[in-house]
């Protein structure tokens, strides 16, 4: 018997119980007698009957760093899209068994704060890449950077949460759509201010010329600029 099959079967032992007894009523010996197996043997999988029932994160987590690490400055928000991509993917390869949970950290308290706990660990490594992607110390850069990991696990969740309901025909389409709306919301860091080199600069001087006589000139001026 190899290890994944044991992990499976104590996963559905586990959802199982749940569902006949309650989270609260189901213990660890329940679930490894349910699946056939020691309390030894359950604790080589798990380290609780809490962690049967989400994913393991620690694993995602290290996944989206290294995606994020592969990344360059011109590439880093292709880099986030493909981070929060690895992780809708994780999901939909988990199948019923994301189902089973998401319904089951709707009626338990306890397991939703968990959840909650695991959402801000994603934000925060995502807040932090992209602070230093822009590379921008102020306040107002940080506020943007806090800002934008927001949106990102926002747009995550919502498409991840319509496929749990059965409302996403095709989430994954549905998540790079999103992404692709929350990424346009924040300009690149490189990209030129509105008063920088993509405005129109005017030089106010003095002559005797009349204003109307002046003005289809500059027009001609401002309109060769423009093209340049």
């Amino acid at each position: 018997m190899s290890k994944p099959a044991v992990r499976i079967r104590l996963a559905d032992a586990a959802f199982a119980l749940f569902d006949e007894r309650g989270y609260e009523q189901t213990t660890v010996d329940d679930i490894a007698e349910r699946a056939g197996v020691g309390r030894t043997t359950f604790f080589r999988h798990y380290r609780s009957k809490e962690e049967v029932i989400f994913p393991d994160h620690d694993r995602l987590l290290a996944l989206i760093r290294d995606r994020l690490a592969t990344s360059s400055n011109s590439t880093a928000l292709v880099a986030v899209s493909d981070a929060v991509r690895l992780v809708l993917l994780h999901y939909l390869d988990e199948g019923d068994l994301a189902r089973r949970r998401y319904a089951l950290t709707s009626k338990v308290a306890a397991l939703r704060d968990r959840e909650i706990a695991s959402v801000a660990r994603y934000q925060r490594l995502f807040r932090e890449f992209i602070s230093d992607w822009m590379g921008d110390p102020t306040k107002s850069a940080s506020l943007r950077a806090e800002l934008m990991a927001a949106a990102v696990v926002a747009a995550h969740n919502h498409v991840l949460r319509r496929w749990l309901r059965g409302e996403a025909s095709d989430p994954v389409a549905e998540v790079d759509e999103a992404m692709h709306e929350v990424l346009a919301l924040f300009p690149s860091p490189q990209s030129p201010h509105p008063a920088g080199d993509g405005g129109t600069t005017v030089v106010a001087f003095r002559t005797g010329q009349d204003l109307d006589a002046l003005l289809p000139s500059l027009r001609r001026l401002m309109e060769d600029g423009s093209r340049r």
